[in-house]
């Protein structure tokens, strides 16, 4: 029921006749009824019924928080489509509607989709993707609702989500960092030297050339991060802390972590980002390196050790 699915639902309505039916979850139709403030024919089926239009039979599973409470999926068995809902989509618009049209360059939208709308909701798609698999469907199509359709190889994307939602860490560290004289900068790209250094993939990301979206893409399958703050108000940078917000949000699993950041006079921002990834849940490997003011050949030298500290921590937990 969310706006950008059932806007228009009262113009339609008004169009082909307010006492025509609407088939839709028991939550969808209380949610319904709270947007528009008006009550419609509302039909609620659910998991295990079904529905005959015509020569077509449309059954349906409840697949509630993804992402939605009143979320479902709509199997037609004649034609052997999924139509998925908010599952399996990604946020793309172009004059292409398939995927074999698009080929593999769609995968990245849906990643980024996942991680950006589906990762905290991993054990739930677990446990959908058993449902599905029980059910032993043919299935030819899967439609989302957003995005292009899956017709060439459906399989693929189901497989993709198997991979995202187990959250299973690669040898992989993402560094996000903020800085307001630099001092911060030159800790993150020392730190990063250290990581290239144990020949682990590394993604360096300014939160001002890279979106809160692109940082959590990068994030899915990273086994480590490393997030860098000067202290500010004796607290973390402002963009720092709405990244964070949002990480924590979406509740990445199985990654360990470790802070780092420059201050003037109180110096809070490690600790407070520590503090974040308590909250996590993130396997913290050390206290973190913190600099007054700019760091000396020294201090940077603490910092490319953090990298290969956080490199070679992440290919122990994964040999």
């Amino acid at each position: 029921t969310e706006m950008d699915h059932s806007g228009s639902i009262p113009k339609l309505m008004q169009k082909i006749g307010e006492d025509k039916p609407i088939y839709c979850s028991k939550m969808g139709a209380k949610n319904l009824e709270a947007h528009f403030n008006r009550k419609f024919n509302f039909q609620v089926v659910g998991t295990g019924d079904s529905l005959k239009i015509g020569n077509r039979t449309f059954s349906f599973l409840d697949t509630k928080m993804l992402h939605w409470p009143d979320s479902m999926f709509t199997y037609l068995a004649e034609e052997a489509i999924l139509f998925s809902s908010d599952a399996f989509g990604q946020h793309y618009a172009g004059d292409m509607f398939f995927d074999d049209e698009i080929g593999d360059e769609i995968m990245p939208h849906a990643r980024k989709y996942y991680a950006n709308i589906l990762l905290h909701f991993s054990p739930r798609v677990q446990a959908l993707l058993k449902d599905v698999a029980k059910l032993n469907l043919k299935i030819d199509m899967i439609c989302p609702d957003h995005g292009i359709l899956w017709r060439d190889n459906p399989g693929k994307i189901i497989e993709a989500y198997d991979t995202w939602s187990r959250q299973e860490p690669t040898r992989k560290v993402v560094v996000i960092f903020d800085s307001m004289w630099e001092s911060t900068a030159k800790m993150a790209r020392a730190i990063t030297s250290g990581i290239e250094s144990e020949d682990v993939n590394v993604r360096l990301m300014n939160t001002r050339k890279w979106h809160r979206s692109d940082i959590m893409t990068e994030i899915v399958d990273a086994g480590a991060i490393a997030v860098g703050s000067p202290t500010l108000n004796n607290s973390i940078f402002p963009v720092i802390a709405d990244v964070m917000t949002y990480i924590k949000g979406l509740r990445p699993q199985n990654k360990i972590a470790a802070a780092f950041g420059s201050y003037g006079w109180s110096g809070e921002a490690v600790k407070i980002l520590n503090k974040d990834f308590e909250e996590m849940k993130l396997t913290i490997i050390d206290p973190g390196v913190k600099v007054q003011y700019v760091p000396d050949e020294a201090d940077l030298e603490r910092c490319f050790e953090l990298g290969v500290k956080l490199a070679k921590t992440l290919k122990e937990k994964l040999s």
